[in-house]
């Protein structure tokens, strides 16, 4: 790599860590910390959500599908953008008006406000161990674009760098810090692929000609998914939007309800197509750039030979001049950080707020819960490196992570806002036996029918226990949906 590329990196990294150090002399409370005190704008917003939910990890993992696919692996983005308007609509209205009177700090203090302290405990695991995997997803996604840039470097020594570096800022400057650089971020990724990525990508393959030649037609096809894909994507990925510790902080920390809608639907957009269609078609440029020998002086002559994942960056170092390479790859260096350092914060906060605060002395001392936040967060960042150090794809993580996440909470979350029978116990076991479905069916390796996500029999398991529990045990005189309704009225 080049001398300038290198510099163009160190200023990046060090820009990035000087944010966090910056943001660090200002966080006061836990709610600077968690929450950026609760009046943030719709811009940073959209683009810090944007950012974290597609981050590098799904950039990576997007270029990947485009590499085995082609174009139609666009389509699991598609489904963010559902759930990101879905929830602007349904979950939204409820839950700024409600953070905001109540003070909320994370996504289980919202069920101990439904069901109990007992519920909202198990919420803060559930939720601390999917973004736990969450985190070393993205870790995975930056030494997997950083070996292949530096080839001195071999992945367990670039998931080090990465995790040293997500870690420090992140500990240091909390939420306003992560929204202020994943804005920075954003705007570093999309001018990369726009300008510098796409079309330099697209003329070094020959142009559609080139691209024509070389893949099957199908990859060139929308139509290129099976219906049972377009179904685990979807029962995966649209219930996070309900369920996401991230997104919640988000939500907490725009400065009224409109604000936070605005910045949903723009991420939406984001979502799909914009940042669809760029991650597969670079990840398309590179099985052409393969099938045409561009890898060859790397000892890649075949699709058998190199991870799906690694052709995106192997693509931008080998087409990109000195000086770009160190622009593009700094703007995805830039994704993958946005999402790290976000997920770091979830898990923190679930672990001091959700876990923690339930046995130590910690309300009331501001000082105490920022300097335990900090701790949390440097421990998270640590062992979610020891993860990352035991995995190899990314994008089949971020969706574990997801899927457990999502089958032990999402049932119990829309229950608690729309139906008046559910209870504390019902949601409870919906909790625990969904996710325990799922984490079953996953670790046993055990194969559903079709080819169906182990995440559909989760929530399956999930709503089931749920509306019988909810009618075999005692209702509380006024239930969650009913509170919910007159605490945001």
């Amino acid at each position: 790599m080049h001398l300038i590329d290198i510099i163009i990196f160190i200023v990046y990294f060090l820009g990035m860590l000087g944010i966090g150090f910056f943001f660090f002399q200002k966080n006061k409370t836990s709610d600077d910390y968690y929450v950026g005190g609760r009046d943030m704008g719709s811009v940073h917003i959209g683009l810090s959500v944007v950012a974290t939910d597609v981050g590098g990890g799904f950039s990576i993992g997007l270029g990947g599908l485009g590499f085995i696919m082609g174009v139609a692996g666009s389509w699991m983005l598609f489904t963010g953008l559902i759930g990101a308007w879905l929830s602007a609509v349904f979950l939204i209205p409820k839950v700024n008006r409600l953070s905001k009177r109540i003070n909320l700090l994370t996504f289980p203090q919202l069920f101990e406000f439904f069901y109990s302290p007992r519920v909202a405990l198990l919420a803060g695991v559930i939720s601390a161990i999917g973004y736990l995997g969450f985190t070393s997803s993205q870790l995975l996604a930056g030494a997997k674009l950083a070996s292949a840039t530096f080839t001195t470097l071999n992945l367990q020594q670039a998931l080090i760098i990465m995790g040293i570096i997500a870690v420090v800022y992140t500990v240091a400057g909390g939420l306003k810090a992560v929204i202020y650089t994943d804005t920075v971020q954003w705007i570093i990724l999309m001018s990369g692929l726009v300008f510098i990525g796409i079309p330099m990508g697209y003329y070094a393959v020959g142009g559609y000609e080139g691209i024509a030649k070389e893949v099957r037609p199908e990859m060139l096809q929308l139509t290129n998914v099976s219906w049972v894909q377009l179904l685990n994507w979807g029962v995966t990925i649209i219930p996070i939007w309900f369920v996401g510790m991230t997104l919640y902080q988000r939500i907490y920390a725009c400065r009224d309800e409109k604000t936070a809608r605005r910045a949903w639907y723009v991420a939406g957009l984001f979502e799909y197509p914009i940042m669809a269609f760029m991650g597969v078609l670079l990840g398309l440029f590179a099985r052409v750039g393969l099938d045409q020998g561009m890898f060859e002086y790397l000892n890649y002559y075949e699709v058998s030979d190199m991870d799906e994942e690694m052709g995106l960056p192997l693509l931008l170092r080998t087409v990109l001049p000195a000086g770009l390479t160190g622009l593009m790859l700094s703007a995805y260096f830039s994704a993958i950080m946005s999402t790290a350092d976000s997920c770091l914060m979830a898990a923190s906060g679930n672990v001091v707020t959700d876990i923690l605060g339930r046995f130590l002395p910690l309300k009331g001392d501001e000082k105490k819960v920022l300097r335990y936040s900090q701790i949390a967060t440097f421990i998270i960042g640590a062992v979610a490196l020891l993860i990352a150090l035991s995995m190899k794809n990314v994008l089949e993580l971020m969706l574990l992570s997801y899927a457990f996440m999502v089958s032990g909470l999402f049932v119990p979350v829309i229950g608690g806002m729309y139906w008046k029978r559910s209870t504390p116990i019902a949601a409870f076991w919906a909790m625990l036996l969904g996710g325990g479905t799922t984490l079953f069916l996953i670790l046993t390796a055990y194969e559903l029918p079709y080819g169906l996500d182990a995440n559909i029999a989760g929530i399956s398991i999930s709503a089931l226990s749920f509306i019988i529990l909810s009618y075999l045990t005692p209702r509380p005189e006024i239930s969650a949906a009913e509170k919910l309704t007159n605490s945001t009225n």
